[in-house]
C-alpha cells in the first residue's frame, strides 16, 4: 500500500528557509538589507561547510550528519551557540519566536532567505564562518581582521 503524503508536513526546504528568515529577522531585521544579506550567506557557508567535513559539521551542526544543504542549513541554524536569539534569554528572543506577520523587515528576511537557499544570494562576506556586531569585540576577534563589514556586522573567515 503506497501511503500519501501528509499535507500538515513542509518540506525541508521550507522549514530551511522560515528558519533563517527569523532569525535574520532577529538578528538583523532592524539593520540594512546588505546586513540581513551577508548574515544569510555566513548561514549558507557554514552549512555548506557542515556538509564538506565532519570537522565543521562538529563546529557549526552540532555534529549532525545531514544529507542535503536545506538540512544542514536546519542543524546550523538548530545548534547551540550559533545563533544566540534562539535561546530564550536572549533580548530578541521574542523577534524570533513570534514575529509580527505584518512587519515589512520580516518580509525583507524571507526574501533573502529565499534567495540564500536557491542560490541566487551573492556572498559578500568572502566565505565567512564568523561574525559579531561591530559595535562589540569579542575576544576572539582581537587582532583579526574582518573579510568584510556590512550594515554595523562584522565578518571574518578564520583559518584553522
Amino acid at each position: 500500500m503506497r501511503m500519501q503524503p501528509d499535507p500538515t508536513r513542509i518540506t525541508a526546504g521550507a522549514a530551511a528557509e522560515e528558519l533563517l528568515a527569523r532569525i535574520l529577522y532577529a538578528e538583523a531585521g532592524h539593520r540594512p538589507v546588505r546586513a540581513v544579506e551577508a548574515l544569510a550567506s555566513l548561514a549558507m557557508n557554514r552549512a555548506r561547510a557542515a556538509l564538506a567535513s565532519e570537522e565543521a559539521r562538529l563546529r557549526f551542526a552540532g555534529g549532525a550528519a545531514p544529507a542535503t544543504l536545506p538540512r544542514a542549513l536546519i542543524a546550523v541554524l538548530r545548534a547551540p551557540f550559533q545563533f544566540q536569539v534562539r535561546h530564550s534569554r536572549h533580548p530578541d528572543h521574542v523577534r524570533f519566536a513570534q514575529p509580527p506577520e505584518g512587519d515589512p523587515a520580516l518580509a525583507v528576511c524571507r526574501r533573502v532567505a529565499a534567495r540564500a537557499l536557491s542560490g541566487a544570494l551573492r556572498d559578500v562576506t568572502g566565505q565567512a564562518l564568523h561574525w559579531h556586531d561591530a559595535a562589540r569585540q569579542p575576544g576572539w576577534a582581537l587582532g583579526r581582521v574582518p573579510t568584510a563589514e556590512c550594515g554595523g556586522l562584522a565578518f571574518y573567515r578564520l583559518e584553522g
